[in-house]
């Protein structure tokens, strides 16, 4: 299969997950990105690992790896004159220009949208915020804990409202989201390209995307004027849509929106027949007027088998229901090694591991990933393509522009 955008060119001059996560989802699609990294210093997140914030193992830098992988990297000095003429170079090659540099350091550098259109008039142009491109905190940076976990209701919307502290979200949650989001945008604003000419400038936000993420919340709250309840699993307004634990500390999750069409069955299955002819729980409407009892009878009963035995017991089941599985779990999951979902790279050291494909599959065909450059990789390469000779490249690495 053709990769459905080869043929496009994108530069990316970001750093951290957010906006490079768009650059990797394009990459997974089959644009040419080309990541532009700072000559000394590179894109911080490289430092992670090395730096003990985060775990890492066998030499593979995965929170690298992830959002950066089947991208090309350029080492340049944007803020020197011979490394911003650099980067307008590549740009006017490009099709897209994708950032996350806040309006004053776009500005600062000459590389605003009015800067790099001057160069490229068709350049689709698009910019990732913390808090969005308009109002007081336009200029305020922002990561995903704080402008879409914190500031967009999320975190508030999944803590118990006890007065504990809430639950904190797992690294780059919000910035793999909204990054699918700039990817989905760019492809948009080429279709539109492509059919009247025009390039647009395309603006995603953590902040919106959290409020997109959380919108029946969001929307719900101010219909009612008041937030929406939140999930209390010993009084869930349906019992069997909800979450029971198995005697050996397991969860299943049960999604049986159409309760009395799946209610007799389930019963039989869990042993309980009795519970079918309960006249508490006889169909929907007393089993809501009786829930405490109910879900009391359900965790009584699913305390008592493994989850092994209950899988076997659910294994055709009708109703919709699953496990809890963990981030390791699920390597080994068939329904995700029949779809690709977790491909293998292997890097140019040699070390092989698996990285998350984008849930976009065309032609029903998995993504074939490569993984990320090193820092700096393909400079000779790419200017070389400009046109440069290797004179000029030496006198720009003579004059710090580029690694």
């Amino acid at each position: 299969m053709e990769p459905i955008l080869n043929g496009i060119r994108v530069v990316e001059l970001a750093a951290w997950t957010f906006v490079p996560a768009a650059g990797a989802v394009l990459a997974d699609w089959g644009a040419d990105v080309i990541k532009i990294e700072h000559p000394v210093t590179g894109d911080p997140q490289r430092g992670l690992i090395n730096s003990g914030v985060v775990a890492g193992a066998g030499g593979v830098n995965h929170f690298v790896e992830q959002p950066n992988r089947g991208k090309r990297s350029i080492g340049i000095d944007v803020s020197s004159p011979q490394g911003r003429e650099v980067t307008l170079k590549l740009i006017e090659k490009a099709d897209v220009f994708v950032t996350n540099l806040l309006p004053g350091s776009r500005r600062r550098l000459g590389l605003d949208v009015e800067d790099v259109r001057a160069r490229n008039p068709k350049i689709i142009y698009a910019r990732g915020h913390g808090y969005g491109a308009r109002g007081e905190q336009a200029d305020r940076g922002g990561f995903d804990l704080a402008a879409y976990w914190a500031r967009g209701g999320i975190g508030d919307a999944v803590a118990a409202g006890d007065g504990s502290y809430p639950p904190i979200q797992r690294p780059a949650f919000g910035d793999v989201m909204a990054g699918f989001a700039i990817a989905g945008g760019i492809a948009g604003a080429l279709l539109r390209r492509e059919r009247t000419g025009e390039p647009a400038v395309l603006d995603v936000s953590l902040l919106g995307t959290a409020l997109w993420n959380l919108g029946p919340d969001v929307v719900g709250s101010k219909v009612i004027g008041r937030n929406i309840p939140k999930f209390d699993l010993s009084d869930m307004p349906n019992p069997v849509a909800s979450v029971y634990r198995t005697q050996d500390n397991r969860f299943i999750a049960f999604v049986l929106l159409q309760a009395d069409r799946f209610w007799a069955d389930l019963c039989t299955r869990l042993g309980r027949p009795d519970l079918a002819t309960d006249a508490r729980f006889a169909d929907a409407r007393v089993r809501f007027a009786n829930r405490k009892d109910c879900i009391a009878e359900l965790r009584d009963t699913f305390g008592t088998r493994p989850l092994e035995y209950w899988t076997k017991q659910l294994a055709d089941f009708d109703g919709v229901w699953d496990v809890f599985q963990s981030a390791l779990e699920t390597h080994d999951d068939p329904q995700v090694i029949a779809n690709g979902y977790l491909p293998e790279v292997t890097d140019e050291n040699g070390n092989s591991f698996h990285l998350a494909a984008n849930p976009v599959q065309f032609d029903e065909t998995a993504p074939a990933l490569k993984s990320a450059p090193g820092h700096g990789q393909h400079t000779e390469e790419l200017l070389l393509e400009l046109g440069l000779t290797w004179d000029e490249i030496a006198d720009l690495k003579t004059a710090d522009a580029i690694m």
